[in-house]
C-alpha cells in the first residue's frame, strides 16, 4: 500500500508526549483516509457523553492516499473530532499546503489526546516532534501568528495551521486558519483551543512515494486538460467560487435578507467578475489544483484599514453572507469582514448568518438595541458589523451569547426556533433550497447539518453537473422528489468517498480517473464498484457515529423560514417536498424510518457489523 507513509502522529497534551503508531491498514482498505479514516478511528473512542470542548473528544488532522502526489485536486486535508457547535460528526476539509509537508515529515496524520496545562504550539520538523511553549502567540490573531511561526530562523519552508482569539475563547465556530485556506464550519478551532494547543507548524523533506508513478504522471496531464477544456472550470478559474453569485441571483438560489427577501438590485456590485475586475491580485491555487479559485486581492491604500499588501479574499459563501444576506452591496466591507473573521479566527458563514438573524430580529422588532449591547443593527449597514465581530470572537457582552450558536439566541431571547435558518444549531449554506430542492437533504441529513453544502452539493446538480457513471443528473430538481433523493443520496456517499480520497467536490473528473489514481498509487485494484462501496460504507458509518452521539430523525427538522415560498423570486414560489424527499432518501440509504438506523442487512453488505449503536 503506497501512497500511505503508513504512520500516524499522536500527541497527548496533558501527558506531554508524542509517539508514532502504524496506520491500520485493514481501517485504510476499508475507508481510506481523511473522514473516512478518522471516523472508522473515532468511533470507539468517542460517545455521547464526551464533551466536545473537554479533553476527551480527540482531534484528528488526517491526509488521504494521494496527497501530496499530482492527482487533480487531492491536495487536502480533514480536520474531525465531535463538534462543540453540533455534538455530532465534525469534520472540515481544506487545501492547506500542510497537509503536503505532513506527508513529507513522514506521518497520513495526527490525532491529539488530552489538554495543555498551559498554551502550546506543535513543532513537527521531519523526524523530530516537540510540544513547545505558546504563551507569547496566545492572544494573537491568526495572521501575526502565522507570520512569527513562519519567520523563524530554523524554519526553511514551514505550513502553519493556527487559532485565532475565536478559537481560544471556545466560540462553537471557530475555524484553524492555514495561511490562504481555512477548516471552517463545525468548531474545530474550539476543539483545537480546548486543547490548549495554539498552532501546528510543519516541514517536511521526504518523498511520497506511489506504486506507478510515470502512469500516474501521464494520467494527471490528461484529466487536467480535458477538465480545463471545460468551461465550467474556465470561469471558476477567471471569477472564482462567486462567479456564479449573478446567476444564483436570477434562479432564487442567492439567499436574499435573512431569506426574507425575493430581490437584490446590484449584485453585480458584489459579484466574481467586480472582484477580479477591481481587486484580484493572483489566483491561488491548492496544491495539485488547476483551477485556482482563490482569490489574493489587493486594495492598496483603503478606507477600511486593511492591508496594503496582497491577502486572501472572499469566496462565494462569505459574499453572499455578507452581501445579499445582509442587503450590503459594498464589496470593500465584505473584503473586511473576511479578513476579520480570517484573523480572529471566525467561520465567515457562521458569523454572517447570526448577524444576519440579528439583523433580522431587529427589524421585525423581536429583539431591541438595549438586547444587543445597544448596537443598532440595520439591513444594509455594515457599520456595527466589525466592531461585532471582534465581540464574539472575544466573548464580550451580546458576543458570548452569537458564540454559542442560534440555540443560545433562541433560549435567552425567547426567539421562534421556525424564523431561524438552522438546523441543529447550524446555520444553513447559501444555496436555498427553494430554488435547489436537494439541499433539503443536504441541510436536515448529511452528516454535519446545515454546513454540509459540500457533503452533498445537489445545488451543483441542478445547475448541470452531470456524473453519468454514476447515475448522479436530474432534469428538473422538483419534477420528481424520489428521482431527487435518489440522486442526492449517490452524491452523498460519493462526496463521503471524496472526503477519504481526498478530493475538491469543485473539481469533478471523471469517476473512472480517480479510481485509477487510486490503483495506480497504492498498486491495488480499485473498481468504480470499490468507490460506490467505500462511499456508501464510510457514509453509512458517520451515519452510525451520529447516532451514537444520540443523533434522531427529530433532529432532521428543517425551519418554516426555509420553507416559505417567495413568490416574486428566481425560485417562482416552489418550496421542496421536505416530508417526500426524506421519506424517499431514507428507502435509498436503507434506514429505518422510526430510529434512523441503517438496516441489518446493508450493515452485513458494508461490514459494518462492529460499529453497533
Amino acid at each position: 500500500m503506497k501512497g500511505f507513509t503508513k504512520t500516524i502522529l499522536e500527541i497527548n497534551l496533558s501527558k506531554n508526549s508524542v509517539k508514532k503508531t502504524p496506520l491500520n491498514e485493514d481501517i485504510a482498505r476499508k475507508f481510506l483516509g481523511g473522514a473516512g479514516y478518522a471516523c472508522a478511528t473515532l468511533f470507539p473512542l468517542l460517545s455521547k457523553e464526551t464533551d466536545p470542548l473537554g479533553p476527551d473528544n480527540k482531534l484528528f488532522f488526517m491526509t488521504g492516499p494521494l496527497t501530496g502526489t499530482t492527482a487533480t485536486s487531492s491536495g487536502r486535508m480533514v480536520v474531525c473530532a465531535k463538534s462543540p457547535l453540533t455534538g455530532i460528526w465534525g469534520e472540515s476539509n481544506s487545501g492547506s499546503d500542510a497537509c503536503i509537508q505532513l506527508k513529507k515529515a513522514g506521518y497520513d496524520g495526527i490525532l491529539i489526546h488530552g489538554k495543555a496545562k498551559a498554551p502550546v504550539y506543535l513543532e513537527i520538523l521531519d523526524e523530530q516532534v516537540a510540544i513547545k511553549p505558546a504563551d507569547h502567540l496566545w492572544g494573537k490573531g491568526i495572521y501575526e501568528t502565522t507570520s512569527h511561526l513562519k519567520n523563524l530562523e530554523k524554519y526553511k519552508k514551514p505550513r502553519v495551521m493556527a487559532i485565532g482569539p475565536a478559537g481560544e475563547n471556545l466560540v462553537k465556530f471557530a475555524i484553524i486558519g492555514s495561511e490562504e485556506r481555512a477548516f471552517g464550519r463545525t468548531g474545530m478551532g474550539a476543539v483545537m483551543g480546548s486543547k490548549n494547543l495554539k498552532a501546528i507548524v510543519i516541514q517536511g523533506s521526504g518523498k511520497i512515494e506511489i506504486t506507478h508513478p510515470d502512469e500516474f504522471k501521464e494520467l494527471t496531464k490528461t484529466t487536467n486538460s480535458e477538465m480545463m477544456e471545460i468551461f465550467t472550470y474556465e470561469m471558476m478559474q477567471e471569477l472564482g467560487t462567486s462567479g456564479s453569485l449573478d446567476m444564483y441571483s436570477v434562479s432564487g438560489e442567492l439567499p436574499i435578507k435573512y431569506y426574507r427577501g425575493s430581490e437584490f438590485e446590484n449584485t453585480d456590485e458584489i459579484s466574481g467578475s467586480t472582484l477580479a475586475e477591481k481587486y484580484l491580485k493572483k489566483n491561488h491555487h491548492c496544491f495539485a489544483c488547476p483551477i485556482g479559485c482563490g482569490r489574493i486581492v489587493e486594495l492598496g491604500e483603503n478606507g477600511q484599514k486593511l492591508p496594503t499588501i496582497p491577502f486572501e479574499g472572499p469566496e462565494y459563501e462569505t459574499m453572499a453572507g455578507f452581501g445579499s444576506l445582509m442587503m450590503n452591496e459594498d464589496l470593500e466591507a465584505i473584503i473586511k469582514a473576511n479578513y476579520l473573521c480570517n484573523d480572529l479566527g471566525l467561520d465567515t458563514i457562521s458569523s454572517s448568518s447570526m448577524i444576519a438573524l440579528l439583523m433580522d430580529l431587529v427589524e421585525r422588532s423581536k429583539l431591541k438595541p438595549s438586547d444587543i449591547d445597544g448596537i443598532s443593527l440595520q439591513f444594509g449597514n455594515m457599520d456595527e458589523v466589525f466592531d461585532l465581530l471582534e465581540k464574539i470572537a472575544l466573548r464580550q457582552g451580546i458576543g458570548n451569547i452569537i458564540a454559542e450558536g442560534s440555540q443560545q439566541l433562541i433560549k435567552d431571547f425567547a426567539i421562534d426556533p421556525e424564523q431561524v435558518a438552522a438546523i441543529q444549531n447550524s446555520h444553513v449554506t447559501y444555496h436555498d433550497m427553494r430554488s435547489t430542492s436537494p439541499m433539503a437533504i443536504a441541510y436536515g441529513i448529511s452528516p454535519h447539518y446545515g454546513g454540509s453544502h459540500n457533503s452533498c452539493d445537489g445545488y451543483m446538480v441542478t445547475t448541470g453537473l452531470e456524473i453519468p457513471d454514476l447515475g448522479i443528473s436530474l432534469d428538473g430538481p422538483y419534477e420528481d422528489p424520489k428521482e431527487t433523493a435518489i440522486v442526492a443520496g449517490k452524491l452523498m456517499e460519493y462526496r463521503a468517498f471524496y472526503s477519504a480520497a481526498i478530493f475538491c467536490v469543485f473539481a469533478n473528473p471523471p469517476p473512472k480517473n480517480l479510481a485509477k489514481y487510486i490503483e495506480l498509487a497504492l498498486g491495488e485494484p480499485f473498481t468504480m464498484e470499490r468507490i460506490v462501496t467505500t462511499g456508501q460504507r464510510i457514509l453509512t458509518l458517520k451515519r452510525l457515529f451520529n447516532l451514537k452521539m444520540g443523533h434522531t430523525p427529530q433532529d432532521e427538522h428543517i425551519p418554516k423560514i426555509l420553507l416559505e415560498p417567495l413568490p416574486e423570486s428566481g425560485s417562482e414560489g416552489q418550496v421542496p417536498d421536505v416530508a417526500t424527499l426524506f421519506s424517499e432518501f431514507y428507502s435509498y440509504m436503507e434506514w429505518d424510518k422510526e430510529s434512523g438506523k441503517p438496516l441489518d442487512d446493508k450493515m452485513k453488505r458494508l461490514g459494518l457489523e462492529n460499529y453497533q449503536v
